[in-house]
């Protein structure tokens, strides 16, 4: 979606008051949420007006955050104006979360036309009420693989956050901050979104065009153009595993080359660290998804289940099927989902 922002040095007075409706979920992200509902409270101080409002929604009296906090919900699930706009505020746990009333209401507000976004994990309730079918979206970048395996129909992306028509996802973190800037320069200039940043020392807007993960060279601690070109590889080529010599070839050096490269760099082989990150996806999948054992090795390039079992216990000292099985088990602490 496309927003023209004005231009205007100072709001409208004959705005309509915008009202914002924040659906928390179990175990939804606090500094997701506080991104999103904080620069609406400040631009309606810097302004002197009241340009938005906004309401807490969901099932039952009140909310638990991520982090144990509890919010009071002021309204449930009932009928919303259709000039409202929906904000699904996910986090830990969300295919749980993720009930068949909220699926069911979402549904019934997208049909009358209401504007319906996802903070956080938020994206994977839309997608679950089909929602984001045909559509582009993402979603916080370690549920990316879940994601992408349960709802083939949306067109995933890595960017911080995207607006396709009246469809709406961050991927988490302090990504909604750049939605809400978005939002607020497009129904009142630039000039006070400005203003509403400096009011938060956000000093780096980012658009839909910036991607949510830091480079390559950033996340391994190491600035090697060829190295980062290989990982690069890897990444994308989970499913189908590429050899050693392949990856060698590809920037022009020989497998030896390759070994003493990474040896150097993050004292481990190719091999070894090509199998972490296949290990990492298999155990998000896992954690993420309903997928079985046999096809998360699949997913992840294992040709048979065997293989991936032995290798997974050496990696986690668990299996994929005790590793499942822990999930909503008290005292279990699970894979962490999002930021």
């Amino acid at each position: 979606m496309t927003l023209a922002p004005r231009k205007a040095t100072q709001t409208q007075k004959t705005s309509a008051i915008r009202r914002f409706v924040f659906l928390l979920l179990d175990k939804f992200t606090m500094i997701s949420f506080a991104g999103a509902i904080e620069p609406l409270r400040i631009a309606n101080r810097v302004s002197g007006e009241t340009l938005y409002t906004w309401v807490l929604c969901g099932e039952g009296t009140e909310k638990s955050c991520s982090n144990g906090a509890t919010f009071r919900l002021e309204i449930g699930l009932e009928e919303m104006d259709r000039e409202d706009t929906i904000l699904v505020c996910g986090g830990l746990d969300i295919q749980r979360t993720t009930t068949k009333g909220v699926v069911n209401w979402l549904r019934r507000e997208a049909r009358r036309g209401v504007t319906i976004g996802g903070i956080c994990t938020g994206g994977h309730a839309l997608a679950k009420a089909g929602l984001l079918d045909g559509k582009k979206a993402t979603i916080h970048w370690e549920n990316q693989d879940g994601f992408a395996e349960e709802f083939e129909d949306v067109k995933l992306t890595k960017s911080v956050y995207v607006m396709d028509g009246n469809r709406w996802t961050t991927a988490g973190g302090i990504s909604s901050i750049d939605l809400m800037l978005k939002i607020i320069a497009a129904d009142h200039g630039e000039d006070l979104a400005n203003t509403v940043a400096d009011q938060m020392i956000y000093s780096t807007i980012r658009t839909d065009q910036d991607t949510q993960r830091l480079s390559i060279p950033t996340r391994i601690g190491v600035r090697h153009p060829k190295l980062s070109q290989v990982i690069q590889m890897m990444e994308g080529n989970i499913e189908d595993p590429m050899s050693p010599a392949d990856l060698a070839e590809e920037v022009g050096m020989s497998t030896r080359q390759l070994e003493r490269l990474f040896r150097r760099y993050l004292n481990r082989s190719p091999k070894r660290y090509y199998m972490e990150l296949r290990l990492q996806k298999a155990r998000n999948l896992l954690m993420q998804t309903d997928m079985s054992v046999i096809n998360v090795a699949l997913a992840c390039g294992f040709a048979s289940p065997s293989h991936f079992s032995k290798c997974y216990r050496s990696h986690y000292s668990t299996t994929p099927y005790r590793e499942r099985g822990t999930q909503g088990m008290p005292g279990v602490v699970p894979v962490r989902l999002s930021i």
